[in-house]
């Protein structure tokens, strides 16, 4: 009995499960998701998408009201509301966790990376047959700071955690196996997530593959990532590297 209804689970689970980062996204979920909608409909109409639109308690954020009212709409769009107990990293374990499909990917959800890299990055993971696909920023239009943290966090990285190859580690869209994913121990729940998910794809040996994206930017709203945000980096970098013995 057991095994039928494992069978009859994995017949009705979607090939490919979106994970979008909605945090603040407000009206701009709508368009958002229409766009990934249409985009997805091209290559692989058996998706899920999972919006993601969690919230500081006693915050004017109405990003969770606009994601119910497109999920009452689209069967398809499985969505995640909870008052937030951590923040990017808390908001992308609770979305990839909830995702049903057999390949679950993630980006975020204001446009700074490029809707048709999911696409590519799907076609990637099953000719490669490798564990994770991801991107890393060819050209970036963030902005001169951005770049320079950038630039100098990924050279750390690669200083405290060789062999990974990994150009540019906090960059999107992921993509991952399912049985990959499970195998994942995560617990970061701030900006350190991205960089976790490659700790964890070194440790396990996992297989990767990265091609080059153009990142944009934002230009109706200032970037979530302060300063503090940059020192919360390099502060895990480095405590994971000792805690884990590297």
């Amino acid at each position: 009995m057991a095994e039928q209804e494992q069978q009859s689970n994995n017949m009705n689970r979607p090939t490919l499960s979106v994970v979008v980062l909605c945090y603040r996204a407000g009206e701009s979920a709508i368009s958002f998701t229409n766009k990934l909608e249409n985009h997805l409909n091209s290559f692989e109409p058996n998706f899920q998408l999972v919006l993601v639109g969690n919230y500081l308690a006693g915050s004017d954020d109405k990003t969770g009201d606009i994601i119910l009212e497109l999920a009452k709409k689209d069967e398809k769009i499985k969505p995640i509301i909870k008052p937030k107990e951590g923040m990017m990293g808390w908001d992308m374990r609770m979305g990839m966790e909830a995702a049903d499909g057999e390949y679950i990917c993630v980006i975020d959800g204001d446009g700074q990376f490029p809707i048709d890299s999911i696409q590519k990055a799907y076609q990637l993971i099953k000719e490669k047959d490798v564990d994770l696909v991801k991107t890393f920023r060819e050209a970036r239009y963030d902005g001169a700071y951005r770049k320079f943290i950038s630039f100098w966090y990924n050279v750390l990285f690669r200083i405290l955690f060789p062999g990974l190859n990994s150009r540019d580690i906090n960059s999107k869209p992921k993509i991952i196996k399912r049985e990959a994913f499970k195998k994942l121990n995560l617990h970061s729940n701030d900006w350190f997530a991205d960089a976790e998910i490659m700790l964890e794809v070194r440790r396990l040996k996992l297989t990767f593959a990265e091609f080059p994206v153009i990142f944009s930017q934002i230009k109706d709203r200032r970037s979530f990532v302060k300063v503090s945000a940059i020192l919360e980096f390099m502060r895990n970098l480095v405590t994971y590297r000792f805690r884990k013995n590297g």
